[in-house]
């Protein structure tokens, strides 16, 4: 599987340990997720919600106008929900700053390889992968414009 340096780095963290460590490296990532800028301080007005989340969860997607079209990812979660935080933390930690192109080649299901399928339900693992499809689709979006 082809990921950018970071994501592919998360994913060998979350291999190299057992199902309750994975949980607990899912609950840190949730800690790091950084505070919005002020442009998205109103994140239901300015920010598209992943509905499949179980948690309110917020995403916007950036893309400079340089030549590698590099992705900048803005998310809103609230702190009772760190599930949903750590997934956006992985998003952040793994695609932030990368190349459009990059971040469209991640597979869609590489969530599998972080080994959470033990560690959280099923319905968690979808609001995870609709994450990743909607960065997508904006980053799509960001790009044809």
């Amino acid at each position: 599987m082809s990921l950018p340096p970071a994501l592919a780095e998360l994913v060998e963290d979350f291999e190299a340990v057992g199902p309750k460590d994975r949980l607990q490296l899912l609950l840190e990532l949730s800690q790091e997720l950084p505070d919005l800028p002020e442009r998205y301080a109103d994140a239901a007005d300015s920010m598209e919600q992943v509905h499949e989340c179980q948690s309110p969860l917020f995403l916007a997607v950036e893309v400079d106008d340089d030549p590698d079209r590099r992705v900048h990812l803005f998310f809103s979660a609230p702190p009772e929900a760190p599930t949903t935080r750590g997934f956006a933390g992985i998003m952040h930690t793994g695609l932030d700053g990368e190349p459009a192109s990059e971040v469209l080649a991640v597979p869609d299901d590489f969530y599998t390889a972080l080994g959470l399928t033990q560690a959280v339900s099923p319905l968690r693992i979808r609001g995870m992968a609709a994450m990743l499809a909607r960065i997508k689709k904006q980053v799509r979006t960001a790009v044809a414009a």
